[in-house]
Formats: C-alpha cells, structure tokens, sequence
C-alpha cells in the first residue's frame, strides 16, 4: 500500500512538474485594453487556437484610464501590445513616439479609413464602435417622456435629470460622442455651437458615468430613461430582453475604432508581432463581428438585429489627427464645465 500511495505521488509530482515546464516555456504577452469583459475570453480563446504558446496577461480598464496609464508610463514602458483600445488615443501615443510601426500579415484585407496612413502603419482597426441612445420605453410611458430623434431633442426640457451619459475623460464613448459634436455643431476653442449644445445637455444629465457601457445599464434597468451609450452593448441588452429601444441621432453619430498597436519597449516583439498578425485576421474579425456592425476587413459582420443597415453612413466624419491632437485642451475645457455630475469612484 505505501509503495502505491508512493508511486502515485512520484507520478504526480511527475505531472505537475510538466505541467510547470510547459507554463514556464509559454511566452507571457501583457496587453493593455479597454475592450468589453465580456469580449476578452473568445478573442483570446480565438488567438491561442493559432498560438497555443502564447499566454495573454490582460490589463484592462477604461478607454481614458487606460490612455492616462499608458502615457504615465511612458518613461518605462510596462505593456508590450495594446488591443481594443480607441485608435484616437493610439494616434495620441504614435505622436508620442511610444508605438512600434509593424505591417501585419492581413493589412492588404484592412479598409484604408480604418488604419493608420503610414507606412508600415503605427495602429490598425479591429472594428468600429458608435453611439447609440438606449431609451427605457416603460420608464418613459410612466413618465409621459416622448421618444427623441436627435441630439438636439435631449436638450428639452422633458428629459431634465433623465439622461445619463460616459464622462469623456475616462471613457472613450463619452469621448467621441464630444468629438462628434464638436464636429457638428462647431468648436472654436471653447465657444462654438458644440459647446452650447453640451451646455445644453448638461441641464438634463442626472449623472456621468466612468464607463460607456454602464448608461445603457442604468438605462435598460429603469434606473433612468437615457442612456448614451455604444450599439454592442445596446444591441446585447435589447437580445436579452430589456425593454429598451435603440435611438441613432439624425444630426450623425460619433464613432471610434477599437484599434491594436505594438507598444515600443516591449522585449517580445516576435510574440506581440503574432498578435498583431491574429487581431488583422479574418478568423478575428468574424469573432468581432459578432459583437459590432462594422469590421475593419468588409463584408465579414454579420447584420446585428437591431442596429440600421446603413448604420455606417451615419456615422461623422473623423478626423482622428483632431481627436488626438485636441484632446487635452477639449477635456480639460470639458472638465471645467460639465465634471460637476461625475458619478465618484
């Protein structure tokens, strides 16, 4: 009986020795994104399929909180890729000199407007994510609140304290939901037509939120009517039976891509080169058309129930040299006005 017990030890001390040469002969990547949560484990399942030996350390947060991280760290550089973050704030880093300029082996498939001009490009697309207002039609029948159809309508006096909306510091949605207006309405240093309309909106905000995702929660759990938010997360609360509806403004919507950049200082370029060449991929542009209308490789998303057809043509146009450049003087501008209503950590 000892010599078994024994035996089965030896074996399994054995296994777990293997198993530890196996792990320790992986290569780590340690990737900083803001991509969903939700969304993480299938794109990493869907890379390990092709590179079993690389293992993903994700650092995720915030498309504002992952910028700011990044930019902090600028002078020692921890991240040796990073995935799914906004390509505004990639085009912010590039300008830095903090990226690493690599043309992945599927760059050819890319549409032009959704990579960096350069080349070998900084940063490429994964797929476009855009505004969508999440309206509660329950809570707005109790209420007698009506339907809107543009940005313009939120500014109404029917919506005071029923709107929330991301914080475009620590958000990249609350970002290109300003940019877009901005570009709509105008600019011009703090007093143009963009402005007043935010001011506008700012009498009705109840509460700005941290995450693009959280007021198309709030808003789908009756905890407020309006919610400004992004169509994955609208689209995925309408499947689960939310009775919300899906507003697209007429005036057009603001948009960004979810974009993927070698980060300069990483000391595994060849593993973090093979992510690149995976996240430019049409195996990973199908997992991400899963989850948003447009894929930066066309003709491979599938249509999304409740997100229009020509959801594409709506979207602004972006000028993603202006949303890097001017973004420090738009949130601090932005801050000074509207940062009162910011929900606490």
């Amino acid at each position: 009986m000892r010599l078994s017990i024994l035996s089965k030890s030896l074996v399994l001390s054995g296994l777990l020795a293997i198993a530890a040469a196996a792990s320790a002969q992986k290569t780590q990547l340690l990737v900083y994104t803001a991509l969903e949560t939700d969304q993480v484990k299938a794109y990493q399942e869907g890379f390990n399929k092709s590179y079993p030996d690389i293992e993903i350390k994700w650092v995720r947060d915030s498309t504002g909180v992952i910028t700011a991280k990044l930019l902090a760290e600028k002078s020692n550089p921890q991240a040796d890729a990073v995935m799914g973050v906004a390509a505004s704030s990639l085009a912010l880093l590039d300008k830095q000199g903090m990226l690493v300029p690599y043309a992945p082996l599927n760059l050819d498939a890319l549409m032009s407007q959704y990579r960096d001009k350069k080349n070998p490009p900084a940063w490429f697309g994964m797929d476009v994510w855009g505004a969508t207002v999440c309206f509660n039609t329950v809570e707005a029948k109790k209420k007698n609140i009506p339907k809107p159809e543009s940005w313009q309508d939120l500014t109404k006096p029917a919506y005071k304290g029923q709107i929330v909306m991301p914080n475009p510091a620590s958000s990249g949605t609350g970002y290109f939901d300003v940019v877009a207006w901005l570009t709509l309405f105008g600019d011009k240093d703090g007093k143009g037509g963009g402005w007043k309309y935010m001011d506008g909106l700012h009498d009705n905000i109840a509460q700005y939120t941290h995450s693009g995702s959280k007021p198309c929660n709030m808003a789908a759990s009756g905890e407020f009517v309006v919610g400004i938010s992004f169509e994955y997360r609208g689209n995925t609360n309408k499947a689960k039976g939310a009775p919300i509806d899906l507003i697209f403004p007429k005036e057009g919507l603001g948009w960004d891509l979810e974009a993927f950049a070698i980060h300069k200082g990483t000391k595994k370029l060849d593993a973090a080169k093979k992510l690149a060449d995976w996240a430019s991929s049409k195996d990973a542009m199908l997992l991400y058309g899963k989850n948003f209308a447009i894929t930066a490789q066309p003709g491979v998303a599938a249509p999304l129930a409740n997100v229009p057809k020509d959801y594409e043509a709506r979207l602004v146009k972006l000028d993603f040299n202006y949303a890097a450049e001017q973004r420090e003087r738009i949130l601090n501008e932005w801050t000074k006005r509207y940062n009162v209503k910011t929900e606490k950590r």
